[in-house]
């Protein structure tokens, strides 16, 4: 009966194989019909897998979204990003989803690497994982800075198909339209909306609206040019097209910003690294020292150690901070502030506002007049209350932070006595498991005896040897014996009775907090150094732009002045000034800018506007600038050359900073000091036995 069945399951399966077959025979024929194949050609290349790259940022990005602390950085990138890809909402979300995956990538090995080499030191561990999560604002900005880069010299191939459409068709518009029909460059699409800015019915605010937006000044002047051009037409000049000319002034500047960014990226692509390097290797330059050099572990495991690595960890992080203010460039910023941050948040709170207004200078004084031109000198997008909350802040968090780290020394140097093998060090190497194995036993003895008197100041040696003779461990001791374990108890009680927070503590806590509340200030002071650094940089590019201004028909100073200041970082707060009082009186209003500004060549500038207000026209007022074009094209890149090598040598002599204090700092003055120390002590030991 059971070979019957299973001879059925048999013929059965055999049958089934069988009606399968001649149906997909069936259904391959009818499948090879004309009509069939015209729908799977009208499919094809229109099918996504599902498991396509495209679709896994998408659903990444719904993912991130989603996570509360992740989602900041996705509103970050996305502010960026939405100016670049112009009200393109699918790449905007692919790119974002993107850069975050790759930060994340690189930041959660790190995180992980660092809980594996502190896991034995809580507190460097939550230091360094706070500085981690810093870390991820640069990983991203450094993301985001290289589509901008991208977008840059992709407008370099960009304005070489203007010239030649430009030729072709004579026409501003129709030569931008033709090279925009690119889809693949991300600047076919800033293409897109000037030209949609040229055609629309009031051309000129939706100009403005787009200088809000555009990712850097130069599609800012070449939609600037394009209108002008459009507008008031075309002219030849020494038998070339004005526009043409102007175009190629535009692509010479993005030339020299091109090699002044790829220069700058590698002077600076490893110090970000190496002044962050000292923090991952603090631990294993200390597990190192201690295991060939064992009379360093009461030094490296104790308090003194302990401080040297905060103090290390603070020059680390005021390092990487200032590299990254250095390598940063001011005049590509996009603004990515909120318009309601934390800081406008906290601010609207009745009793915060009355705290913090009582920080902020009353409007008219000098101490407020000085902080307002700081924050413009500085190009900083803060309020004057954002500012001071973040002074409050930072202030506050370092004062707690201070206790807590002094109240964190005293237990670590509690623990170590109570964990420290009790016996001499040896100089030429560690302990071997049996004289250790008796030192354990030795500290242990020692701990219980530590535990009766902890905390009990008016201890005397009397009692503890009591307490000593009282231990089983000393029962067959000598007196010499049981006088050195009281003498070495009691050694050990009144460092243990000593170890509280004590008041030249709070009082350092509050100095530290001094010390944090100016910190935003001198950060702005600082980054206020590096933009003069940058000046000069400044005012050949206005040299640029009233070279393309000054031939064009119906362009007067005024025109100039609103051109400078939509450009202009360092001389912004001077020229908006002098456009606002315009009005009022052209040649007033430029000699109150001139008195503003100390710079040479800035002075020229404004000196020939008020020429050619009154006098001469702006052609003649601005001669120099076409006649020795050369010249000031080769004075601008020695200008970037030495502005490079000056940056260069701060950002090195900063970068290097931590790595020289953790070599210096943290291993040979210790290991110096203490085995001098050693041996001076060997060394008397060896002539009290004499």
């Amino acid at each position: 009966m059971n070979n019957q069945v299973i001879f059925y399951i048999m013929g059965g399966s055999v049958a089934a194989l069988a009606i399968i077959m001649i149906i997909y025979f069936i259904l391959k024929g009818r499948m090879q019909t004309s009509e069939y194949k015209n729908i799977q050609r009208l499919q094809e290349g229109t099918k996504t897998n599902r498991y396509s790259a495209e679709i896994l940022f998408q659903k990444l990005y719904l993912t991130y979204i989603k996570i509360p602390f992740i989602k900041r950085y996705v509103l970050k990138i996305r502010r960026r990003l939405e100016i670049i890809n112009i009200d393109d909402e699918y790449n905007t979300r692919k790119g974002t989803a993107k850069i975050l995956t790759k930060t994340l990538a690189i930041i959660i090995p790190i995180i992980i690497l660092t809980i594996i080499i502190t896991s034995s030191n809580f507190l460097l561990m939550t230091i360094l994982l706070l500085f981690e999560l810093f870390m991820i604002d640069t990983f991203i900005d450094g993301s985001v800075d290289k589509i901008d880069n991208k977008i840059l010299k992709e407008q370099l191939d960009f304005f070489s198909e203007i010239r030649h459409a430009y030729h072709e068709y004579n026409m501003v518009e129709e030569a931008i339209y033709q090279v925009s029909q690119d889809d693949e460059k991300e600047v076919s699409r800033q293409g897109e909306k000037i030209y949609e800015i040229l055609i629309s019915d009031d051309p000129e605010m939706e100009l403005e609206k787009y200088y809000d937006i555009a990712p850097n000044s130069f599609l800012k002047e070449f939609a600037g040019i394009s209108y002008l051009t459009k507008e008031f037409g075309d002219r030849k000049v020494d038998g070339a097209s004005l526009y043409l000319k102007n175009v190629n002034n535009i692509t010479q500047e993005m030339q020299l910003e091109i090699l002044k960014r790829d220069k700058l990226n590698y002077v600076f692509q490893s110090l970000s690294i190496i002044s962050i390097a000292p923090v991952l290797l603090l631990e294993p330059l200390k597990n190192w020292a201690v295991k060939n050099f064992s009379f360093t572990a009461n030094w490296y495991e104790g308090k003194a150690g302990m401080i040297v690595q905060i103090l290390i960890l603070i020059i680390t992080f005021v390092s990487y901070v200032l590299v990254r203010k250095l390598k940063d460039n001011g005049s590509t910023d996009i603004d990515t502030s909120t318009e309601n941050p934390w800081q406008e948040k906290i601010y609207k709170k009745k009793p915060i506002k009355k705290i913090v207004d009582l920080f902020i200078p009353k409007q008219g004084t000098k101490e407020y007049r000085k902080t307002v031109q700081l924050l413009k000198d500085a190009a900083s997008k803060q309020k004057m209350e954002w500012y001071y909350i973040n002074r409050i802040t930072l202030s506050i968090v370092t004062f707690f932070v201070s206790i807590l780290i002094f109240a964190q020394l005293h237990v670590v140097a509690i623990n170590y006595i109570y964990t420290e093998p009790t016996t001499d060090y040896d100089i030429i190497g560690g302990l071997s498991e049996k004289d250790k194995k008796k030192a354990m036993e030795l500290t242990e003895q020692d701990n219980i005896i530590l535990d009766q008197y902890r905390g009990k100041i008016k201890t005397t040696k009397n009692e503890i040897e009591r307490s000593v003779n009282k231990l089983k461990y000393y029962e067959e001791a000598d007196d010499a014996e049981k006088t050195k374990a009281v003498d070495r108890i009691y050694e050990k009680l009144q460092i243990i009775n000593t170890e509280y927070i004590q008041w030249f503590e709070i009082l350092l806590a509050f100095v530290f907090a001094i010390i944090g509340y100016m910190a935003p200030m001198l950060i702005l002071m600082f980054q206020v150094k590096m933009r003069q650094l940058e000046m000069e940089d400044e005012v050949m590019q206005f040299q640029t732009i009233i070279l393309m201004l000054m031939r064009i028909e119906r362009v007067n100073v005024e025109i100039i002045l609103d051109w400078l200041e939509r450009y202009s970082n360092i001389f912004k707060a001077p020229i908006t000034k002098c456009v606002n009082n315009y009005e009022a009186g052209a040649w007033e209003a430029l000699e109150a800018m001139k008195e503003e500004v100390s710079y040479t060549q800035m002075i020229r500038i404004i000196e020939s506007l008020q020429a050619a207000v009154e006098k001469i026209p702006i052609r003649d007022a601005f001669d120099e600038l076409d006649s020795e074009r050369d010249y000031y094209q080769e004075k601008r890149k020695e200008s970037n050359e030495r502005l490079i090598k000056r940056k260069g040598m701060i950002g090195k002599a900063i970068g290097f900073s931590p790595m020289v204090c953790m070599f210096v700092g943290y291993l040979i003055i210790p290991l110096v000091f203490i085995g001098l120390t050693s041996m001076s002590n060997s060394f008397s030991s060896m002539s009290t036995l004499k």
